[in-house]
């Protein structure tokens, strides 16, 4: 273990949050391959843990065709009863329903801006968020416009805390805390 300062949510914790920490949480993504992955497991994080996704997230590429959005939005019935009886992911009917509907609004919004990465990062003018508060929040202003959209379109699991944790993660929040190495 290094002797690096880091935030204290991730403090202590297994290598594999240490590792998602480090080399993930908070950089600026752009590719929407990443976008669509984050957003999909974001929406199944929603009320579980964290950890218990990035413990699950190959098992989750696996059973999910490495997140291939073309093969995604065609996935029928007999998907989702193979996904159901994966026991190695998150089993719960409306997420996996909600991931299939919710790939076809995100390739929806491709079409409409080009990219969902133009979409996603339209809503800061393509600005990252750095919070300089000590008192981290779990929802925003920013989060809350996003989620009323992407509710309209009819995206589910998708709540304002839910799309909160989704911006840190795809770095249009960097809140990295002012000791941690990496703010």
């Amino acid at each position: 273990m290094d002797n690096k300062k880091r935030c204290q949510w991730v403090e202590g914790k297994e290598e594999i949050y240490l590792n998602y920490h480090d080399n993930e949480w908070g950089k600026a993504v752009f590719d929407d391959k990443i976008l669509f992955e984050m957003l999909i497991l974001e929406c199944f994080q929603a009320g579980l843990s964290w950890i218990t996704i990035l413990k699950k997230r190959e098992s989750f590429r696996k059973a999910y065709d490495n997140f291939d959005i073309e093969k995604i939005i065609n996935y029928d019935e007999d998907k989702v009863e193979e996904l159901m009886n994966n026991e190695l992911i998150i089993r719960n009917k409306l997420k996996i329903e909600a991931s299939i509907n919710n790939a076809k609004i995100f390739k929806e919004i491709q079409k409409e801006f080009g990219s969902f990465s133009n979409y996603i990062w339209g809503f800061t003018d393509n600005k990252i968020i750095k919070n300089t508060e000590e008192n981290y929040q779990t929802k925003s202003y920013t989060s809350d416009i996003i989620t009323k959209d992407l509710k309209k379109r009819g995206m589910k699991f998708v709540g304002s805390v839910t799309i909160y944790s989704y911006l840190e993660a795809i770095g249009i929040i960097d809140n990295h805390t002012t000791e941690c190495y990496l703010y």
